[in-house]
């Protein structure tokens, strides 16, 4: 399925596209990376809501130029706004910080890709989780997804999911989270310097 597109998309069109995107089983390919990310909570830890705050506003003047691109992500509608250089715009529903303590607003940039990422959770992360593994490789038990855009922030990342139930709620520990079909679209369209924009 392909993310949506187009300047002008309709609520209902997000919500129905994202529904029929949310049964969708995704595999999780991963093999190398060296960084470090927090890992997002068990399922059973998520709010049941799921993408009910949506809202589709003009993001682009947010940004002085689209030099790299540029992807805003909008935390109270759990949804990632990406713009190419040429102005082409697209919308990707994602999963966003459990909670106001874990969520980081501001500026930042892709600095690193990672196509097949590795997981090593922080050192926080296994002092509150001390039965969690200390790396987690390939296959379908990585957090990472299959493609990994770090950013100019200490362990935050913009990365897929294999656990689709994710998608649309507060389910991360600080990470953004697409399917993984849409990271993989995102990972071929972003650059190291794509401007990044949380609000």
């Amino acid at each position: 399925m392909s993310a949506y597109s187009g300047k002008d998309l309709s609520r209902r069109a997000f919500l129905a596209g994202t529904a029929s995107v949310i049964g969708t089983p995704m595999i999780a390919q991963n093999v190398d990376g060296t960084g470090t990310v927090e890992m997002e909570q068990e399922i059973s830890q998520i709010a049941r809501r799921n993408i009910s705050s949506f809202r589709s506003l003009d993001w682009q003047p947010y940004f002085s130029n689209l030099k790299n691109g540029a992807i805003l992500v909008d935390i109270s509608s759990r949804a990632l706004h990406f713009w190419e250089e040429t102005g082409q715009y697209t919308l990707y529903p994602s999963s966003v910080p459990l909670s106001e303590e874990l969520t980081r607003r501001g500026r930042t940039k892709v600095v690193r890709k990672v196509e097949g990422p590795s997981w090593r959770p922080t050192p926080s992360m296994l002092k509150r989780n001390p039965d969690w593994p200390e790396f987690v490789g390939p296959g379908p038990d990585n957090p990472l997804g299959t493609h990994a855009l770090y950013l100019s922030w200490t362990y935050y990342r913009i990365h897929g999911t294999h656990d689709t139930r994710k998608i649309g709620r507060r389910s991360s520990n600080g990470c953004i989270g697409l399917y993984n079909e849409h990271i993989a679209q995102l990972f071929a369209k972003t650059k190291v310097g794509t401007q990044v924009l949380l609000i």
